[in-house]
């Protein structure tokens, strides 16, 4: 089956957020490729990627063209919903109106997953009174699951044994409609997606999709409350467990006693998750309480529409499963807990241990030394995705991460190019030195050459900002004295040799999430504007635009973090310095068209004369 969730590497600019977000790093950069991708075996399915990507590279796995078979089989299709819709379904005045809706699209049964949580939540409550010393993690985040299961495998005999509520409700539904109906859960987890593949028997759920792609098929199929009758959900009908999208809201349904002193459970949302595991793992013959942990509310999760919030969110709730209580017939409710108390609502879980070796500290040194670490090891400034500069070369050593990644070593490899370039460029001097006194017939092609070289030079020094042109190759064409101060003391040296460090590799002067902006313009034809990158300290507003398509662009950078400069006022003027010399980059394109197969040729010999001989060796 297609991963769940995964990089599209032509939109992602391998700014590297999602590897900072991501919990377990579950996503690893290679030298083959550079950019990201996302390790499906490690992935617990949380999306806290997707809320890192600002170019939305990360795609989710559809579901929809599935749904569509699967409502056009002719079988008896069942909508699970989970009760979040209260908190992602605001426009929708009446619940009644969003289950006539699910009808409308093809369902023939629509049930609250809300029953379930009741069934699950008499569960834990019976677990808890009788664990004997024993203390529990409850199992009803598939996120919490999954983590557990893959980094901290000690702890999966602690999984409370007990089904999530959908699959409790999954249950009840074939016992009232029979074994062929086919089951849909609607969900506010993406994760979802993945969970519900543990399901087997009576528990099976055929497929899983989010709200957000819910709102997709109403919006494709055209259905709106305003043309639609009342519809209520089908019976069983939940009571407290509508509650259950909130965190702690299992344990006010299951009745469990909530005072400090008093409870047994521990709840547990967010990031803290990881934390509240080790320490279960550490101290619970301290801490003498179960564990209610779930990485995201389920009232925002990624399934969910971005943009919610979360109080809002859970005021709604609050409101509906007010309105939902008020009509309740409890006499009802309680005879359909009768009639289901029996089921059996167990489950088992699966070690699938992820943890990656740890490296030999022999290795880790190699690695920090080769990263020319100064700094103390347990800290790091963060931009490569690692807390540290210690699990970023366990990272590498892992085969998670390459060193490009960190902005140290790619800025000291570019020191040792601008030197090596240096070195060449001087012996360059030399034998075009040689060649004046030896070639006299190519004197008129090197003179045109250096005269359109100073052209084009002369014309960018008058520009105030930072300007570097640039082959197909990232071979710079031509720079002015602006960027060549931003690299440095020997890049001036070099350009005293070679003006406008001409034929230097870009790749090797600059970072990689700098560079990457001209490969993106070179490849798409597209010019980006306005884009700030952090370089050594500064924050730099970088323009690159095409010259030629698929052959040259340009750049013009500026330095935001300069004093005299107002952030407002480079903003609105940068348009305007990019169209005011557009022509002017229209010219250099054809000077540098008139003048480049001469320099070509006289470079290559150059480079000729200047190889040793064999009989001089």
């Amino acid at each position: 089956m297609e991963a769940l969730l995964k990089i599209n590497s032509e939109t992602c600019i391998a700014c590297y957020a999602c590897v900072r977000a991501c919990p377990v790093k579950a996503i690893r950069v290679q030298s083959e490729q550079v950019k990201p991708e996302i390790i499906p075996e490690r992935c617990i399915g949380c999306g806290s990627c997707l809320a890192a990507c600002g170019p939305g590279a990360i795609e989710i796995r559809n579901s929809k063209d599935e749904l569509s078979k699967i409502l056009g089989a002719g079988l008896k299709v069942a909508a699970l919903v989970d009760p979040s819709i209260a908190g992602e379904f605001p426009d929708i005045t009446d619940y009644r109106k969003f289950v006539q809706m699910l009808r409308t699209l093809g369902f023939h049964y629509v049930h609250e997953v809300a029953f379930g949580v009741d069934l699950v939540a008499m569960a834990y409550k019976k677990l808890f009174e009788e664990s004997k010393g024993k203390y529990y993690i409850m199992s009803n985040d598939p996120v919490t699951v999954s983590f557990v299961e893959k980094y901290r495998p000690g702890l999966v005999h602690n999984l409370a044994p007990i089904v999530p509520p959908v699959a409790a409700t999954a249950k009840v539904v074939r016992k009232i409609a029979g074994e062929e109906v086919s089951l849909v859960h609607i969900s506010p987890l993406i994760a979802s997606k993945d969970e519900i593949r543990r399901f087997e028997g009576d528990s099976r759920i055929d497929l899983a999709i989010t709200f957000v792609e819910l709102r997709e098929l109403f919006r494709e199929a055209s259905i709106h409350e305003t043309d639609l009758e009342y519809s209520d959900f089908d019976s069983p009908l939940g009571h407290k467990g509508s509650f259950f999208p909130v965190a702690n809201g299992i344990i006010q349904a299951a009745g469990i006693e909530e005072e400090l002193h008093l409870t047994p459970v521990i709840t547990v949302e967010g990031h803290g998750l990881i934390d509240a595991l080790d320490e279960f793992e550490e101290n619970i013959g301290t801490i003498k309480h179960h564990f209610n942990l779930f990485y995201k509310e389920f009232l925002m999760g990624r399934g969910t529409s971005a943009g919610g919030k979360r109080f809002l969110r859970q005021s709604q709730l609050i409101k509906y499963v007010e309105k939902r209580l008020k009509t309740l017939d409890r006499n009802e409710w309680e005879a359909n807990i009768t009639e289901f108390a029996m089921l059996d609502l167990k489950r088992k879980f699966t070690v699938d241990d992820q943890t990656l070796p740890y490296p030999s500290e022999n290795t880790l040194n190699k690695i920090l030394k080769e990263l020319d670490q100064q700094k103390p090891a347990e800290v790091g400034c963060g931009a490569c995705g690692y807390a540290s500069c210690t699990d970023f070369a366990v990272a590498i050593a892992q085969g998670l991460a390459i060193p490009e990644m960190c902005n140290t070593y790619a800025s000291r490899n570019r020191q040792d190019h601008i030197q090596s370039l240096k070195i060449s460029n001087e012996k360059l001097a030399q034998a075009q030195e040689a060649l004046k006194k030896s070639e006299r017939s190519a004197q008129k092609e090197k003179e045109a050459a250096r005269e359109a070289s100073e052209i084009v030079r002369r014309m960018l020094h008058k520009l105030p900002s930072m300007v570097v042109i640039c082959d197909m190759n990232l071979k710079i064409i031509q720079t002015n004295a602006s960027f060549i101060a931003m690299l440095g003391e020997d890049a001036r040296e070099i350009n005293e040799v070679v003006p406008g460090l001409a034929g230097a590799d870009l790749k090797s002067l600059l970072p990689y999430n700098f560079y990457n902006l001209f490969t993106y313009v070179l490849a798409h034809n597209e010019s980006i504007t306005n884009r700030d990158i952090r370089h050594e300290g500064k924050v730099l507003n970088v323009s690159v635009f095409v010259i030629e398509k698929g052959k040259i662009v340009g750049a013009v950078i500026r330095d935001m973090s300069a004093p005299e400069v107002q952030k407002e006022e480079v903003v609105k003027r940068l348009k305007e310095v990019i169209d005011k010399n557009l022509g002017l980059a229209q010219q250099i394109g054809f000077i540098l068209g008139e003048g480049t197969s001469e320099a070509e040729r006289m470079l290559n010999s150059i480079i000729e004369s200047y190889k040793p001989r064999k009989d001089n060796q």
